[in-house]
């Protein structure tokens, strides 16, 4: 079974591209051409984008630098216990939503210093798998296209959040505490 998986993730990305390929030139669609316009139309929208990530990474960085977010974990520690929540996982739920390498390096130090079978690292693997980077996904894809009023998306995204945060807190408890 192995050599099949490895077999078809060595030929997947070759086998889809000259499928592209083909069609295209069936088609008769200047495959060339309409790749270089797509280029060109990308590096726009990543030059439209630039600011609201670079605010992003500026407010993350200005958070863990500060110690703010350690100060805050430290200071909720005793009501995280009651509901099993080891104060580790403190900073992922609040970076989980601004950005993501943000998170995995979060997370990255929650399994170094607590071990990859502890409850933390599980639990913060969940949430990982279980929440989004709103403002990240608001700043690309909203930005993209230029709408400036996202604030019921935001709304909605930080709920949608909030509750695949508690539902992974449920779901580890049940499964791991």
């Amino acid at each position: 079974m192995t050599k099949l998986l490895n077999l078809i993730s060595l030929w997947a990305l070759p086998v889809i591209l000259l499928t592209v390929l083909t069609c295209g030139i069936v088609k008769k669609v200047p495959v060339y051409e309409e790749f270089t316009e797509g280029a060109k139309r990308g590096v726009k929208v990543s030059f439209k984008i630039l600011p609201y990530l670079i605010a992003i990474i500026v407010g993350i960085s200005m958070l863990r630098a500060s110690g703010a977010i350690e100060m805050l974990a430290n200071f909720m520690a005793p009501v995280l216990l009651k509901f099993n929540i080891p104060s580790d996982t403190l900073p992922l739920m609040i970076v989980r939503s601004l950005s993501g390498s943000g998170a995995l390096g979060i997370f990255s130090d929650i399994a170094n210093s607590a071990g990859p079978d502890s409850y933390a690292t599980k639990l913060s693997a969940v949430m990982l798998g279980s929440s989004e980077t709103t403002f990240y996904v608001l700043a690309v894809y909203f930005g993209a296209v230029g709408i400036k009023k996202f604030r019921y998306a935001l709304v909605i995204g930080l709920l949608a959040d909030f509750i695949g945060i508690v539902a992974a807190i449920s779901v580890c408890n049940l499964m791991f505490a």
